[in-house]
Parts: structure tokens; sequence; C-alpha cells
């Protein structure tokens, strides 16, 4: 008996861990976009941005270190897996990455940036699909209502009226257009998976994962802006001599804030799940609608307060046992049928 209670309390206390953490991320992320465009100067940036993702990497290998040795120094059994079969699969995500921020840029020439902000939606639904085939996690029909329902709320809130923008403007674009914006869809929530898949492959400490992930995503983003250097005929001369060049306070912010991101997205990998993530990056898009009408006098909508009610509506769905959603019928309202003995 009293390994079953104590068994209830660890769910019980990891669940709201996840809660926490989930909440978390929700802020950090929605606070994304606004320190963004608090860094940038006359419309611009006086720093190089691609500088920032190699940083934020490089944030979040030195902090898993840190985290690493507190760990292997208060506990003997953190469990390290160094064999090549398995360090091989970790440069994966960064490639899948890679490609997709290539793919973004390919569609952006296709399509508007607000054709491109709805399409990217898909990535909730190829998520959910994903999840189903690559990690063998069922879901119920009232969750992929839910899925499908969040797809909605988020399209709806980033709808502008017909007087901002052309409505036939949505469907205007090439039929190029369109493919890559689900291809982008796709390899984002195949990234997404696969790092899920990566972290649950084994019980090795988190932290030693990161650095395995982290690791690669510095390499790669070392390897971007050499390649950026190589395409301008190192005109500003190797990046390395002007990494910090034009770095302000907030920018420094964008740094750390991507690094904890980063790594609370890890966690809800690893001890959570990748439905976790969207549902916090959804929640934290439309909540960056509502803070940047606040900070940046922007105009509230009808399709971003429809929005907000369908996610609520959505996070409710999924989450929630499904007895719970749905009121016990009075006995005299039973049919006949179910009343008889």
């Amino acid at each position: 008996m009293g390994s079953g209670e104590d068994d209830d309390k660890i769910r019980a206390s990891k669940k709201t861990l996840t809660v926490v953490i989930a909440a978390i991320l929700t802020l950090l992320t929605s606070s994304q976009g606004i320190l963004t465009a608090l860094s940038q100067s006359n419309g611009g940036y006086d720093y190089d941005y691609a500088t920032v993702p190699f940083l934020s990497e490089l944030l979040k290998l030195a902090f898993s270190g840190v985290f690493l040795w507190n760990e292997v120094r208060s506990s003997s059994s953190t469990q390290i897996t160094g064999d090549w079969k398995t360090m091989r699969l970790y440069p994966i995500p960064s490639i899948i990455y890679l490609i997709h921020n290539n793919v973004q840029f390919a569609t952006l020439t296709y399509v508007d940036t607000s054709t491109y902000q709805i399409m990217g939606n898909l990535k909730i639904v190829t998520t959910g699909i994903l999840f189903r085939i690559m990690l063998k996690k069922k879901l119920s029909n009232l969750q992929w209502m839910a899925i499908v329902l969040l797809t909605v709320g988020t399209t709806t809130s980033q709808i502008k009226g017909c007087g901002e923008s052309k409505c036939e403007s949505l469907f205007a674009a090439p039929m190029q257009g369109y493919l890559l914006g689900v291809l982008s869809a796709c390899l984002s929530a195949l990234a997404g998976v696969y790092t899920e898949y990566l972290l649950k492959k084994n019980n090795d400490s988190l932290y030693w994962q990161n650095i395995q992930l982290y690791g690669f995503g510095v390499l790669f983003n070392a390897l971007r802006l050499s390649v950026d250097d190589v395409s301008a005929s190192f005109t500003n001369g190797p990046w390395w001599f002007r990494l910090f060049n034009g770095y302000s306070f907030v920018t420094w912010l964008v740094v750390i804030n991507l690094g904890c991101t980063g790594l609370l997205v890890s966690w809800i990998m690893k001890y959570a799940d990748n439905i976790v993530k969207v549902y916090s990056t959804s929640m934290a898009m439309l909540l960056t609608m509502v803070l940047s009408i606040y900070l940046f006098n922007l105009q509230p909508t009808l399709q971003l307060f429809l929005g907000i009610i369908i996610c609520c509506m959505s996070l409710q769905m999924y989450f929630t046992p499904p007895h719970l959603l749905v009121d016990s019928l009075p006995q005299s309202s039973l049919p006949l049928s179910a009343t008889r003995t």
C-alpha cells in the first residue's frame, strides 16, 4: 500500500513539475519575438543575427556541462553512454534543422509572410502524425480533435481582416510555395519528434544527451557562419573577430532567452512529449500577440479573441480526462434501454 501511495505522489509531483516548466517555457517563448524586436535599431540589427543561434547553442552546451558535472559529483548512478552507434545519431536533428531553415527561406520567395505563418501551423498536425508513427504513441479521437482545433485556433488568430490585407492573397501563391510550406512543417515536426526519440532512447543523463545535441549544434552554426563569410568573400573579416559587434544588453537577453528555452524544451522532450511542447509554443504565440497590443500599440482583433478561445478549448480537450469532460446524465434522461436491468 505504501509503495502505491509513493508512486502516486511521484506521478503527481512530476505532473506538477511538467505544468510549471511548460508555463515557464510559454513565457520565455512569448518573450522571444518581443526581445528580438526591442533589440532592433532603426528597423534593423546592429549585430549579425546569425551569431545569436551560435551563442545560444554555446550557452546551452556550457550549462549542460556544468549540470552534468554537478550530477556526476553528487550521484554515482549517472548513466553515460559513449559508444559511437548512439553518438552518431545526435547530428541528425541539427542536419534536419539546417535543411528546414533553407526550406523556410525558399518558401518565403513564393509566399508572403502572413501566408507563411498560417501554413506554419500545419506543424501542429504533422507533429501529431509523426508522434503516432515514429514513437508509436496512440492518441484518442478526442485528442486528435483537440490537435486539429489547436491548428484552427492559431490560424484564426493570425488571419487578418479583409480591410487590412487582401483575403485572396492566401490562395494566390504559386503551387511551389504551398508544397514548400508543407515540407517546412513536416521537417519542423520531424526534428522535434526525432529529438524526443533520441532523448528517450535510453536512460542516459539528460545533460549528457544535451551535450551531444548542443555540441553538434555549435559545430553546424559555426559552419554556417563560415559559409556566410566565404559567400561574402570575407568582406567584414572572419566571423569570430566580430562575434560581439553591435551587441547590447537586450541582445544578450535574446541569447539567454534562447538558451534557457532550449534547455526547457529538452526537459519537456525527455520527461513529457512533443505535444506538450506544441501547446506551450502555440500558447506563447497567442501571449505574444496580446503583449504586443500593449507594447507596440497594435490593435486587438476579433480573430485574436476567437483564436484564444479556440486554443483554450483545445487545451482543455487534450489534457483533461474524458470522463471529466462530460457531465453525468441524470437517470431520467438516459435512454429507456439503458435503464432496464
